[in-house]
């Protein structure tokens, strides 16, 4: 998940997802900002940047298939049956095509050890497949996997849109120690992770290889008329916890930010909420 840039500035993904989730345009101001994989945590050195999906450049890096991937997986989003145990893992993000734009029927085939370690070779536990929905989003309900000898942690998966080439590669946990020493680990390929009551949760963007027409430019939200618009105010850099009205009403800041035109309040969920 890229909510946020090193450098202050809210990428491009962020706002196309808090759009596609609100079921809502996003601004036309976003149409050149660049996207990151996801955000960086404290301490960590920035990685390379993911393509901008409108660039036609370098889409998700595919990585290994390795020995364990077995086909004609189950059809379904929960990897989880009777007597799992491991620590709950929920994985969601977007497919998008070159023009960062979502693609929908998008087939993700995943497979992952279990919490020791182990593959099961002869069944599927761990194993599944699922397709994005209308709105180019998956969810994946799992458990963090084990570590086994010369490897880090991830999670392994194929990636196909509709006629298109199947897109092979690898998910990482930020943080994790053998991430350095791993020679198939790609900085470009983590998640955004974070705790949630003792289990866990994860987000992933994946950009395909796909050519896509950019479509028309959306257009922002207008400001209401004959309302005033409050203390909310383009150019002023925002901190989580702020508290600004627009419009009316009050909001609280959620993500750090420097306001533009476009991102009011209303339109923007990610970035704000209803005080």
């Amino acid at each position: 998940m890229d909510h946020e840039t090193s450098t202050g500035h809210v990428t491009r993904k962020t706002v196309l997802r808090a759009a596609l989730a609100a079921g809502m345009a996003a601004p036309a101001v976003l149409m050149g900002v660049p996207a990151l994989a996801r955000t960086l945590t404290a301490g960590e050195t920035a990685p390379a940047l993911t393509p901008e999906c409108d660039d036609g450049d370098d889409p998700t890096p595919p990585q290994t298939e390795g020995p364990y991937f077995k086909p004609n997986s189950p059809l379904r989003s929960s990897l989880l049956e009777a007597g799992t145990t491991g620590v709950r893992l929920t994985v969601s993000g977007y497919v998008f095509g070159l023009a960062c734009r979502p693609i929908s029927g998008v087939l993700l085939d995943f497979w992952q050890a279990d919490v020791n370690g182990a593959y099961d070779n002869t069944g599927f536990r761990f194993r599944g497949h699922q397709f994005t929905d209308a709105a180019g989003a998956f969810k994946l309900t799992t458990i963090v996997p084990g570590l086994y000898p010369g490897r880090t942690r991830h999670i392994h998966v194929k990636v196909q849109a509709p006629g298109r080439p199947v897109l092979t590669t690898q998910l990482y946990f930020p943080g994790e120690p053998r991430n350095n020493t791993d020679t198939i680990f790609d900085p470009r390929l983590l998640m955004t992770v974070r705790d949630a009551g003792g289990a866990r949760e994860a987000a992933f963007d994946f950009v395909l290889n796909v050519p896509q027409d950019p479509g028309p430019t959306p257009t922002p939200t207008p400001t209401p008329t004959g309302v005033p618009g409050g203390t909310w105010a383009a150019g002023t850099g925002y901190r989580a916890g702020d508290s600004v009205t627009y419009g009316g009403l009050g909001y609280v800041c959620l993500q750090a930010h420097t306001a533009q035109a476009g991102w009011e309040p209303p339109n923007v969920p990610a970035l704000w909420r209803t005080a």
